[in-house]
């Protein structure tokens, strides 16, 4: 799966990646500038993160679930819990880099 292949995610990102499917185990992408927790996967279902932002207390959990399409996969994506500060960065790097991307690699 283009999300959870490290291999993959380098390709598509054009830099270093550490991610595996063991839930607790922690990732890092774009070398380093996500960094978090992973906490559950369905395969080819579900991914549920937790992404790390400095001393914040209450976590922030990523939930991407992917459903099937007529024209191959479509992606729903839940981000809770970012820090008023990072909000503008986070949306933007979302639907510019994360999931463009992706469709970028994929001429979508």
């Amino acid at each position: 799966m283009a999300l959870t292949n490290p291999v993959t995610i380098q390709l598509w990102t054009g830099e270093p990646a550490e991610m595996s499917t063991e839930p607790g185990s922690e990732f890092s992408l774009w070398d380093g500038s996500i960094v978090g927790k992973n906490l559950e996967f369905e395969t080819n279902k579900k991914i549920t993160q937790q992404w790390y932002f400095g001393e914040q207390e209450e976590p922030s959990i990523v939930t991407i679930k992917l459903h099937p399409d007529k024209h191959g996969t479509s992606l729903e994506l839940r981000h809770t819990n970012i820090p008023d500060a990072d909000y503008e960065d986070i949306v933007n790097g979302w639907n510019e880099v994360y999931i463009g991307s992706i469709q970028d690699f994929f001429d979508l």
